[in-house]
């Protein structure tokens, strides 16, 4: 199965998303640091506090990390992310002398990437959320479900650590059907192709994977 027939039937399966900015790049980074390690219901409820507590992100800069903590508790490892947090808006001060990261979309995608990854903290996932969400760039997050179908799939190989996963999968994927494949994949492996117990035989995608089983 090739990868134009696997978007075509997640396609089907679960509809055709359309792009639409998710935030702007500095609060949809922040919000990729608060998802790190917990649920997408705490992790929001981090990000109001956040914001209700200083009010910006200038404020949340010149915030002490303890006060930043506080703020982000529903998020679990608060501490850490606080730490990061604040690191990371120094390092955005340091690098721009202020915090706007519009300029992003002025970059090629290897210099933004490149970039973004030169932040404490931030990987390729994070950069790709960034890119993706924020400025409907063609980078492609690979989170844990993208990563599990994916090497069912044998879209990637199954020694493939995370990070050379984002390289290989933006390869083989359209620019044009990125944000479609992810948003849909990710649909994909929370409800059928999951991690304990996949519904094979509930899958759109079973005939062609190299991973089925059918009971």
């Amino acid at each position: 199965m090739n990868i134009d027939q696997i978007v075509r039937l997640l396609g089907q399966k679960y509809g055709i998303p359309q792009w639409r900015p998710h935030a702007d790049p500095l609060s949809e980074l922040i919000q990729a640091i608060l998802s790190q390690n917990t649920s997408d219901v705490n992790s929001s409820r981090a990000f109001q506090s956040l914001m209700t507590t200083f009010g910006s992100w200038e404020m949340v800069a010149k915030a002490s990390a303890d006060d930043i903590a506080d703020s982000i508790k529903s998020g679990g490892l608060n501490r850490i992310k606080a730490e990061r947090i604040k690191r990371i808006l120094e390092g955005i001060l340091a690098s721009r002398g202020s915090l706007d990261m519009e300029f992003l979309r002025g970059l090629s995608i290897p210099e933004a990437k490149a970039w973004l990854k030169g932040l404490h903290g931030v990987g390729p996932k994070t950069a790709g959320c960034v890119l993706l969400f924020a400025l409907g760039r063609p980078v492609l997050p690979v989170d844990t479900h993208v990563y599990r179908v994916s090497r069912r799939l044998g879209l990637i190989n199954c020694k493939a650590s995370p990070e050379r996963a984002h390289e290989l999968l933006e390869e083989i994927v359209p620019p044009q059907a990125i944000y479609q494949f992810h948003i849909n994949i990710l649909a994909h492996g929370r409800s059928v192709c999951r991690a304990r117990r996949p519904l094979c035989h509930d899958c759109v995608l079973g005939e062609g994977c190299p991973a089925s089983i059918h009971e």
